[in-house]
C-alpha cells in the first residue's frame, strides 16, 4: 500500500514553549489575590514541565482563590505566604529565594502589589522578594480595566518600568467584574514563553 505523500500535516493548537538553551533555572513565581490566580497553577505546571525550579510565593489574598497546596503539588516546591513560614527550617526564607531566583514571575499581578513594588513597601513575602531580588522581574497584570487605566496605576507601571521590571499584558476582553477591557491577564502560554525569553536573555548578558 503506498503512503499518501501529499497528506497535510495536522494543526496544532495554541504555541508550543520551547526553552531556548541552558539549563533548568529558578523561577520565584509570585501569585496575588486576583480571580486570575487559578491560572497560576497552570503556569506553575508549564513551567515545572520546561524543566526550572519553581518556588510559588502567595499574597494572603491569593489563598482565597487557590490553595497553597496545589502550587505546592504542581512545583514540587514549599510555598511561602508568610513571613512566618520561615520558622519551619525546611523552606528557603524569602531572601535566600531572592538571592536564588534567576527570574521573578508575577502573575497574576493586582493593582495593589503593582503599587506596593513601585513604592518599595516589603510588609509580606512577595514585596520584600521583589525588593531585594537583583533578578529581572515579569509582571502579567490582571485587574478591572479602569484601575488598570487610573493614573495612578499607570504612573506605578511607568516608575517599574524605568527600573527595568517589564510586563507582559493585560489583554482585553470580558472581565470578571463584568466589564468588557483592558484588564485580563495575559495568555498562560505566552507568559511562559516571555519568562523562557528572558531568561535566555539574561543567560547571553551574564555569559
Amino acid at each position: 500500500m503506498k503512503r499518501n505523500s501529499n497528506r497535510r500535516p495536522e494543526k496544532t493548537a495554541g504555541r508550543k514553549v520551547v526553552r531556548l538553551r541552558g539549563a533548568g533555572k529558578t523561577i520565584v513565581l509570585g501569585v496575588t489575590g486576583s480571580i486570575a490566580a487559578y491560572k497560576s497553577a497552570e503556569l506553575a505546571s508549564l513551567l515545572v514541565k520546561q524543566g526550572h525550579q519553581v518556588f510559588a510565593v502567595m499574597t494572603h489574598d491569593a489563598t482565597e482563590f487557590i490553595t497553597p497546596l496545589t502550587l505546592q503539588t504542581l512545583s514540587k516546591n514549599p510555598v511561602m505566604t508568610s513571613f512566618f513560614d520561615e520558622k519551619e527550617n525546611w523552606r528557603p526564607g524569602h531572601i535566600e529565594l531572592a538571592d536564588r531566583a534567576n527570574l521573578l514571575l508575577i502573575a497574576p499581578a493586582t493593582a495593589n502589589v503593582v503599587a506596593e513594588l513601585a513604592h518599595g513597601l516589603a510588609n509580606h513575602p512577595l514585596a520584600a522578594i521583589a525588593l531585594a531580588t537583583r533578578a529581572p522581574i515579569l509582571i502579567a497584570p490582571a485587574m478591572n480595566g479602569k484601575m488598570w487605566s487610573h493614573p495612578a496605576t499607570v504612573e506605578n507601571v511607568e516608575t517599574l518600568k524605568s527600573r527595568g521590571v517589564e510586563f507582559i499584558g493585560p489583554e482585553e476582553g470580558m472581565l470578571a467584574c463584568g466589564y468588557e477591557g483592558l484588564g485580563r491577564l495575559w495568555k498562560v502560554d505566552d507568559i511562559a514563553f516571555r519568562t523562557e525569553f528572558l531568561l535566555a536573555r539574561q543567560e547571553n548578558l551574564i555569559a
